[in-house]
């Protein structure tokens, strides 16, 4: 049988690596989806115009559709909401409807900030309670892929980081300029506690996931992925500091609630339901967050 993926958001930070995972399976007939960044590899298409991607799904016949694309940035939901539905749910709803009229499986990439972060780890029966616009509009999306078909499945992951085309582009490598800048005192959130997770595993996951899917219809509903390292925001700065021997003097631990948009005090996942069908590695913080930035230091 072919195997054909595509992804949406494939120039974004999750995207590529999904994208890169599945190029590097000969088994698979890749096509990635963008917009903004779509370049010479990438297709680009408007996710909210129906027609458009009716177009190009009917057109690929992919059995795997992944949904990354997503406006991620919890701060920017909370000022542009009406944006932010258009792609993280009419999107969605869009990649459902012609998902299913091409019987394609929809994996839908979703986020730890459904919950409240009040009762952690979270398993996946557990019930939502997003404290932001951010998670109520993925929130959103998980309720659009899920009721489109049974069959779908929703994938919720927490803080990213991995190969970046620019640091603004992780909440976790975005910490960095900060880091080196040691003339300057800095202060770093010591309160919410995070699980970055490495976007190169969980594209490993993800493509394991859809050969067994297409095997075994049994996988659907909502799966959990994380890494498995608790830290704060000063955590991480303190540890990409100690990569490049850099001094913490100058960077401060702020132990009260981020400002902004509110944010789950710990969403920590329970990974147990995807973890008893494919056993990825968590790769360690402080190895890849090192391979991240090396070409970002001095």
């Amino acid at each position: 049988m072919s195997k054909k993926v595509l992804i949406t958001g494939a120039s974004g930070l999750l995207g590529r690596a999904i994208y890169q995972e599945f190029k590097k399976d000969s088994t698979w007939d890749v096509l990635g989806l963008a917009f903004s960044r779509a370049g010479e590899q990438l297709k680009k298409v408007d996710l909210t115009n129906s027609d458009e991607l009716t177009r190009v799904v009917k057109e690929f016949q992919p059995n795997v559709i992944i949904h990354s694309a997503a406006e991620r940035r919890p701060d920017v939901v909370e000022n542009q909401a009406d944006a932010t539905k258009q792609l993280n749910v009419d999107a969605t709803r869009n990649i459902c409807n012609v998902g299913a009229s091409v019987n394609a499986w929809v994996l839908f990439i979703s986020t730890d900030y459904v919950f409240d972060g009040l009762n952690p780890p979270y398993d996946v029966n557990a019930v939502p309670n997003p404290l932001n616009k951010y998670g109520l509009s993925k929130y959103e999306g998980e309720k659009v892929t899920l009721a489109s078909s049974s069959e779908n499945s929703v994938l919720r992951v927490p803080i990213l980081y991995g190969p970046v085309e620019r640091l603004d582009e992780s909440a976790v490598t975005v910490l960095f300029p900060k880091v080196k800048n040691t003339g300057n005192k800095c202060v770093m959130s010591n309160y919410e506690r995070r699980y970055p997770t490495y976007c190169p595993d969980i594209a490993v996951v993800i493509r394991r996931l859809s050969d067994i899917r297409l095997k075994n219809n049994d996988v659907k509903g909502i799966y959990h992925w994380s890494g498995d390292e608790n830290m704060t925001k000063y955590d991480m700065a303190v540890v990409m500091a100690e990569c490049f021997g850099i001094s913490t003097n100058h960077i401060e631990a702020d132990n009260s609630a981020s400002p902004g948009a509110p944010r789950p005090y710990d969403s920590h996942l329970d990974t147990s339901r995807l973890d008893d069908l494919v056993l990825v590695p968590r790769s360690p913080f402080k190895d890849s967050i090192l391979k991240v930035l090396k070409d970002y230091y001095p």
